[in-house]
């Protein structure tokens, strides 16, 4: 059962969604004087939502996220019991000392799912066997309770807004036509569908992906956005990454959010007493 049950949370939710559109997507005003501008907001709003209204919703969005309405939303992590340390380190000390064996090795595993077993990976297969086995105990703790929601720009994307620590997802517009993704860094294009392992790092589930990727003489920028749902039928997810390494390798920006919407609550409105 997602938060925000009672009457107080849902108005909080309400409260926090509509501060953050207010600071981070003011209206623009062309020439207009700060009183004009007041003036005319309620009529921009009011128009807004009458063109949102009048577009439907993309289907990557259907039964997810409804236009302007606030939807309970968890940012989660994906914890493993804390036991499987001991074989990660040993795993860690043996990539050190051949690097170039572990590179190749990975390239016969699936991103996001455990190496298979060898013994240059420092472990015996009975302690492989464990490290699978505390692997398969990863649960999915719930980091922060936010607010997501749909919203229609001028240019016909749809934008989508993250309140609190899911606000780096808001400068992202999706068009439905173009099949992409707009950021403050670019144009994120398709890419294949996702079919992810039981076995990776989210456990099973599907969905659409799509990338930007820019490389400098000084920088290499990656980002990426995933909308999907699990195989057991139980949420929505929508993962995003963004990664930025300096020419020389080091970490600029590691920005990771894994957002989770329960099916049976999603585009469900935050309603308050």
């Amino acid at each position: 059962m997602l938060p925000f049950q009672d009457s107080h949370k849902a108005h909080d939710l309400r409260l926090e969604i509509t501060r953050f559109l207010n600071h981070a997507l003011p209206v623009r005003h062309y020439g207009c004087t700060l009183m004009k501008h007041r003036l005319l907001r309620p009529l921009f709003a009011l128009a807004f939502c009458t063109q949102a209204l009048a577009q439907e919703v993309p289907a990557l969005f259907k039964d997810v996220l409804k236009p302007n309405e606030p939807t309970k939303a968890e940012l989660v992590v994906v914890v493993p019991p804390p036991e499987i340390e001991k074989y990660i380190s040993k795993v860690e000390e043996s990539t050190k000392k051949d690097p170039a064996w572990f590179a190749e090795h990975a390239k016969t595993s699936k991103p996001g799912v455990p190496l298979p077993f060898h013994e240059k990976l420092g472990l015996t297969q009975s302690e492989y066997d464990e490290y699978i086995a505390l692997w398969n105990k990863r649960e999915f703790k719930v980091a922060h309770e936010i607010g997501m929601m749909l919203r229609l720009t001028s240019d016909g994307r749809w934008n989508l807004l993250g309140a609190g620590p899911a606000a780096s997802i808001s400068s992202l517009r999706f068009s439905e036509k173009e099949d992409n993704w707009k950021s403050s860094n670019g144009v994120l294009k398709r890419l294949p569908d996702i079919d992810a392992d039981p076995m990776s790092i989210l456990g099973g589930w599907k969905g659409k992906e799509w990338k930007f990727e820019e490389e400098t003489t000084l920088s290499k920028l990656k980002e990426n956005v995933a909308v999907g749902s699990t195989n057991d039928g139980k949420y929505h997810l929508i993962v995003y990454r963004a990664q930025e390494n300096t020419s020389a390798g080091t970490r600029l920006l590691d920005k990771s959010l894994v957002i989770r919407i329960a099916k049976s609550s999603a585009a469900t409105k935050a309603k308050s007493k």
